[in-house]
């Protein structure tokens, strides 16, 4: 199979994905829009009123933080699945078995996409005028689909055999959203758990967004070398099992 039609499969497979998560939907793809301002107004009015919070512009870093989350939740949760829903299609045919995988990362950046119009727009709002270091934002959202990618070659053949895999996944990513800074910045933790945070690369993408988008500031780089080798490490190891299992 030639290159161009596997991106016309790959395209094909990501609007399909994006057609069926909103199928029977009355509001439809403004759930792409809504779920996270709902979420964003929750989390909000908790750090504003409960807990003492001292980040700057903290609705755009709260935002910010939930839109990049929500792309590696969103790309996983459909990628672990990927191989399983199309597995009619998969025997009939002969399709990679890579290709859901690489779809479902491929939906997930175009609900991301959506959702950036809307952080576009509060920052309009706010009369944020965001410094000259958002020109580095396309390449932290490449280094995040890769990362992705990365995660999903692996969930995918590995829940055809063993199912557990998605609800463990579900769990770690609950858990990781309260490690990772999305709503919170990294200083606030004891120094033992930073030190051990530092290392995902999540973390380290995360940061890179918020930094560059709202305050100006560029990854430094011992930061970008741990980013960037963390999420080619998950590539490559993920490539690996994905092509002991597949």
């Amino acid at each position: 199979m030639n290159f161009a039609k596997r991106r016309s499969i790959i395209w094909d497979f990501a609007v399909t994905d994006l057609k069926i998560r909103y199928r029977s939907s009355i509001l439809g793809f403004l759930w792409t829009i809504l779920e996270p301002l709902l979420f964003l107004l929750v989390l909000y009015v908790v750090f504003t009123n409960v807990f003492e919070n001292k980040i700057q512009y903290f609705a755009l870093y709260l935002l910010l933080g939930i839109i990049m989350w929500n792309m590696l939740v969103r790309g996983t949760q459909m990628g672990i699945n990927g191989i399983i829903s199309r597995s009619g299609l998969l025997t009939k045919i002969y399709i990679p078995a890579s290709i859901p995988a690489i779809s479902s990362t491929l939906t997930a950046l175009i609900m991301f996409t959506f959702e950036m119009t809307v952080f576009g727009v509060f920052m309009v709002a706010f009369q944020f005028i965001p410094p000259y270091t958002i020109i580095i934002f396309p390449l932290i959202v490449i280094l995040e689909t890769i990362l992705i990618v990365g995660l999903n070659l692996p969930l995918s053949v590995i829940n055809v055999r063993v199912r557990d895999i998605q609800f463990i996944w579900n769990i770690a990513l609950h858990a990781g959203f309260f490690l990772h800074p999305v709503f919170y910045r990294m200083d606030i933790l004891p120094k033992e758990i930073q030190n051990i945070l530092q290392f995902s690369p999540m973390v380290k993408i995360l940061n890179f967004a918020h930094d560059a988008v709202l305050y100006g500031k560029l990854p430094t780089i011992q930061d970008s070398i741990i980013a960037i080798t963390g999420s080619l490490v998950v590539f490559g190891l993920g490539y690996l099992i994905f092509k002991k299992f597949s």
